[in-house]
């Protein structure tokens, strides 16, 4: 049927072709204008349908082919462009099958959709993992322009970009950056948005698409709850890889976290987990919302809430040993928040009102009014500085506990959990498996006393290698902080005993003040040493011995709890390693018969501290006068000295009467000559020191630098502060601030002002009423 009709249309051209060379030689001229016309008619319904094509069919064809934009693909040589050729077409079980197939209608086109977080995308054939980004043609602001966040398939894209590289200036838009920019945009999305030294003007092209969805997409159809979850996430992992990169994007994109965690909250955020947020010029708003509720409420401020005040305001200063030991000043900062506010702070309900105001990082934004989030009548209890010195002082107090720890940390970055570093904490800071080695010891302390030696002790905490002198006074420190006492007293000046020699450990009373360096605990001490010393000087120190001193230092009501305490323990370790009475003897030579008759008679004092002196106590003491040299025979006029009535009889082996009656106001008398008592026994009695171990040299802490804006006070920094959170304030609005701030506003503007002229030639704010803020200062006073 084709081949019949391409002859039939041959025959009929050499017909006309014909026809008319024949009136052209015969015909006159009107004949062969009609002649002409009529052929021409002729041809025209002569020619083949197939030649005709709808014009609806080629706009289609067109449209569809510029949409493509797709360059033509070599022509197969098994193929021609004549027409009058056969295409062969083979059919297989029914099914149509040819060498050309329609191309895929092209993606990305039209109005701009939202890629959710989690799903993947294809861009100028880059594969873009993760989602949350616009990708379309069209996504319009109030200026008529597209959002620079959108991602236009449309856009021509290099073969090559660099990401590492700047490319572009400040607010850009994908639409108008450069192709190899578009391209390097596409590779840093493929990496998965996680390459460091990438240029942060592409994570800005980013961060736009989720300032655009959180804040406009959420407010006017809002967004999901897990969405708002993916996308806090995002800003936090985005936070944590270039937030140190650029102190610009820092800031935005911890102020749009703040926005996302506050699309929906709790009636009271202080009753929950805080969030991980980072530092910044102010405190978290989320933060701010919490403590304001709280002070609605009069509620106690939880110690949660009050440990990220602590780190997230500005206006507290954290030292090296808070952040450098984190998890340490945690633990402490927990411990004394409690010791020192019970349940919580308790905040006052100020005048100015929380607001919530976003400026925003696009261009997009431009044309919208600014995002607004109110809390009705919250309280910024945050520019109050009453509750902020109360935690930095609390700060500062736990800091300083820390301060050797960290200094032994700059040194020893890998020893964190070394026994030689943990002796610089106090016990419980200590990690769970110490503590439970601690726990041991005072199970088997019990309420007495517990012998073992140094190097079985150490051992027993986990030491690696035998302690320094400086570590053995740290051991004695940390254990006495959770109220374990350990003999000898190197915290008072013993010698350090060496691994293989005697501890004795004992339990410290709890809630008493540990001193030992008074007279009557010296004197004490004195006596025990003494009678060791002579219980020894004949033989052994019989456990009968050992219990008669005991009962009489139970006996000394004298003293305190601790002081008594601690003697028992003394005595146990004198029974182990009694005092020389050669050594003692030899010490008290340089001291004159006054001197050692003022030592005697205060122990005699001592002894019958309990109303009565036994004769074995007599007897004692007879000992002592005649190791410090003194007539034993004035034991009993030293004794009568203090007695008041006819004393009840009690014979001693020699016959003597042996039991007084004691005069509390005498021995009184005698323990307030404590200036003297002190200053003998304290130049004989008390160990040598130990030339100090000299520490290696350590890092310099940092000095305290003024944290608040422009160099300006505490109450003048917290208004600033306030000023720069958002572009403008009623006056209404900051008198109120003033006044919890005890400022008068207008000389507390000029105050600010003339400290931004000083720094930046420009004020911080103009006008009366509304107060307008030049936000552009933010960016240098955060530098």
């Amino acid at each position: 049927m084709g081949k019949k009709s391409s002859r039939n249309g041959r025959l009929l051209l050499w017909a006309v072709v014909i026809g008319f060379i024949l009136l052209a030689i015969d015909a006159p001229k009107s004949v062969w204008i009609v002649a002409a016309l009529s052929m021409g008619i002729m041809y025209y319904k002569a020619r083949p349908a197939a030649a005709k094509t709808p014009v609806k069919q080629q706009l289609k064809t067109t449209s569809h082919a510029f949409a493509a934009r797709k360059e033509p693909s070599a022509v197969p040589k098994a193929f021609s462009s004549n027409t009058d050729e056969p295409i062969s077409v083979v059919q297989t079980n029914g099914t149509l099958s040819s060498t050309f197939r329609v191309p895929p209608a092209p993606t990305g086109f039209g109005a701009a959709q939202w890629v959710e977080p989690g799903a993947e995308t294809i861009i100028g054939g880059v594969i873009i993992p993760g989602g949350m980004v616009y990708v379309g043609t069209e996504l319009l602001t109030p200026t008529g322009n597209n959002d620079p966040c959108l991602i236009d398939p449309s856009k021509s894209i290099a073969n090559r970009g660099d990401y590492t590289e700047r490319q572009f200036g400040y607010w850009p838009s994908y639409s108008e950056i450069s192709a190899s920019a578009r391209r390097a945009y596409l590779e840093w999305l493929a990496g998965g948005r996680q390459d460091p030294s990438a240029d942060i003007g592409f994570v800005f092209l980013f961060f736009y698409g989720l300032e655009r969805r959180v804040i406009i997409d959420g407010s006017s159809n809002g967004i999901t709850q897990d969405e708002c979850t993916a996308v806090t996430q995002e800003l936090r992992r985005l936070l944590a890889i270039y937030g140190d990169k650029s102190r610009s994007f820092h800031r935005y994109a911890s102020e749009l976290l703040n926005w996302a965690t506050l699309v929906t909250y709790d009636r009271k955020l202080y009753e929950q987990l805080v969030p991980d947020f980072s530092k910044t010029y102010e405190l978290p708003v989320y933060l701010k919302l919490a403590l304001g509720q709280a002070a609605i409420d009069a509620a106690p401020v939880p110690v949660d809430i009050a440990l990220a005040w602590a780190r997230l305001d500005p206006k507290i200063v954290l030292r090296t040993p808070a952040t450098r030991c984190a998890e340490q000043f945690e633990k402490l900062f927990r411990h004394k928040y409690t010791e020192l506010f019970g349940g919580g702070l308790i905040l006052p309900k100020n005048k100015t009102k929380l607001k919530f105001f976003y400026q925003a990082a696009s261009s997009g934004f431009q044309g919208y009014r600014q995002p607004t989030l109110n809390f009705g009548e919250t309280p910024d209890v945050s520019v109050l500085t009453g509750p902020v010195k109360k935690i930095q002082s609390l700060v500062d107090s736990v800091t300083k506990e820390l301060e050797t720890f960290s200094r032994f940390l700059g040194r020893n970055p890998d020893d964190k959990a070394s026994l030689e570093g943990l002796l610089l904490l106090p016990a419980t800071l200590w990690p769970a498996e110490r503590q439970r080695a601690v726990a041991q010891l005072e199970v088997r302390i019990a309420g007495d006393v517990l012998t073992m030696s140094l190097g079985e002790l150490q051992s027993l905490l986990g030491a690696q290698s035998t302690l320094t002198r400086d570590k053995v006074l740290g051991l004695a420190r940390a254990l006495e902080s959770i109220n374990i006492g350990m003999e000898p007293d190197v915290l008072n000046g013993a010698k350090v005993p060496k691994p293989e020699e005697t501890v004795v450990l004992f339990s410290i009373p709890p809630g008493e003040p540990v001193s030992r360096r008074t007279a009557a605990y010296h004197a004490a001490a004195l006596t025990l040493e003494l009678a060791s010393a002579v219980a020894t000087a004949d033989g052994e120190f019989s456990s009968t011995e050992e219990i008669h001193l005991r009962e009489q230092v139970q006996s000394w009501t004298h003293l305190t709890p601790n002081h008594l305490s601690r003697l028992i323990a003394y005595l146990r370790l004198l029974t182990v390693a009694p005092a020389s009475l050669t050594r003692l003897k030899k010490k008290l030579e340089p001291l004159d018969n006054v001197a050692k008759e003022t030592l005697a008679a205060f122990m005699a004092a001592v002894a019958q501290s309990d109303g009565t002196v036994a004769p074995n106590e007599v007897k004692m003491l007879e000992k002592v006068y005649n190791a410090l040299g003194i007539d034993s025979t004035k034991v009993f006029s030293h004794l009568h000295q203090v007695a008041t009535d006819t004393p009840v009889l009690a014979t001693s082996s020699n016959g003597r009467a042996a039991e007084f009656k004691l005069d509390h106001s005498r021995v009184a008398a005698l323990q307030q000559d404590t200036e003297k008592v002190t200053a003998l026994l304290s130049s004989i009695f008390t160990e040598e020191l130990a030339s100090e171990a000299s520490e290696p040299p350590v890092e310099a802490e940092p000095a305290a630098v003024s944290t608040t804006p422009l160099g300006l006070d505490e109450q003048h920094g917290s208004l600033t502060r306030l000023l720069l959170s958002r572009p403008q304030w009623t006056r209404t609005e900051l008198l109120d601030a003033a006044e919890d701030l005890d400022l008068l506003l207008d000389g507390a503007l000029e105050h600010i002002n003339e400290a931004a002229f000083d720094q930046f030639d420009m004020p911080l704010t103009e006008g009366t009423d509304p107060i307008e803020v030049n936000t552009e200062l933010l960016e240098k006073i955060e530098a």
